[in-house]
């Protein structure tokens, strides 16, 4: 006869049983759902340390590379106004402007006027700049299948098809 293996426990199963404690009288507390939106957050801290901890110590910060990061890839690659940016980035326009001021200073962008507006600049990435972002770029990709490596290809398949039914269903 098969024995059934009892699943792994981690930190969150132990919050879930705190809180079910509390509240098992009361029926809206889900403790599924509380499970799953800790572990999410908790994930998403810990990827946002890796990431702090990638850039500790270096002249090259994290908010250079995100904000190297947006010029690359927001819809017009390669070219935008700071304005353009700070909204990609999620920041003010003053932050923006002093993430671009160490860029230029560290030759990784150029901040020019518009020919065609002189009311406009544009920011565009010198050849450092697309080279600090291409190799920052891949060790994030990295650090970020080291995350999630207790998955597999399959699982994680999964995984993001009931994370995208769960996006649709807030954005619908």
């Amino acid at each position: 006869m098969a024995t059934m293996q009892t699943p792994e426990r981690d930190i969150v199963d132990d919050h879930v049983a705190r809180w079910a404690r509390f509240w098992q009288d009361n029926p809206a507390y889900a403790a599924e759902v509380e499970g799953a939106l800790v572990r999410m957050g908790h994930i998403l801290r810990q990827s946002r340390r890796r990431d702090a901890a990638a850039f500790a110590g270096s002249d090259f910060t994290i908010e250079d590379y995100k904000t190297l990061h947006v010029l690359m890839v927001q819809p017009y690659p390669t070219e935008a106004t700071p304005a353009q940016l700070a909204e990609a980035a999620n920041v003010t326009r003053a932050a923006m402007t002093s993430r671009l001021d160490r860029l230029v200073a560290a030759e990784l962008v150029t901040r020019e006027v518009d020919a065609a507006d002189r009311r406009r600049v544009l920011v565009r990435p010198t050849a450092a700049g697309r080279a600090a972002w291409d190799r920052y770029i891949f060790e994030g990709m990295a650090r970020e299948q080291r995350l999630l490596h207790a998955l597999s290809l399959d699982e994680l398949g999964q995984l993001n098809a009931l994370l995208r039914k769960v996006m649709l269903s807030i954005d619908g």
